[in-house]
């Protein structure tokens, strides 16, 4: 069976058998702990800031995260995949996390949702 959750134009996907109910509760959760994480030297969470690509949901509850970086020289390019990875564990239900670091198609300003823009005075 594969099901696609969406949340407003959300990266989220999911490829399961769970129920409709659980996925849409494991989508709301995983998207409010990604808004937790936030990249230390911008004042917007990585989710607004639209550095998560990809969030699918499997069968057996693991997630694959796939995200970015707003540059390759990023200082925190080491902690903030933990990061993620740690935010999305700690939602009850979910099994294993994978987080890979993705370089295509390149993070760009006009990735950032309208919420970033305004935090970060960028219209």
């Amino acid at each position: 069976m594969s099901d696609t959750a969406e949340i407003k134009a959300s990266p989220m996907e999911t490829h399961s058998a769970l129920p409709p109910e659980e996925t849409e509760r494991l989508t709301r959760e995983i998207i409010a702990g990604l808004k937790t994480v936030f990249d230390p030297e911008i004042p917007a969470d990585i989710y607004e800031l639209g550095l998560i690509y990809k969030v699918e949901i499997k069968d057996d509850r693991s997630v694959d995260v796939q995200m970015t970086l707003t540059t390759p020289n990023c200082p925190a390019a080491g902690e903030l995949p933990t990061m993620v990875e740690n935010a999305v564990a700690s939602v009850p239900g979910v099994g294993v996390v994978d987080v890979k670091v993705v370089w295509e198609p390149p993070w760009s300003p006009e990735r950032m949702s309208d919420e970033a823009r305004l935090v970060l005075n960028m219209w």
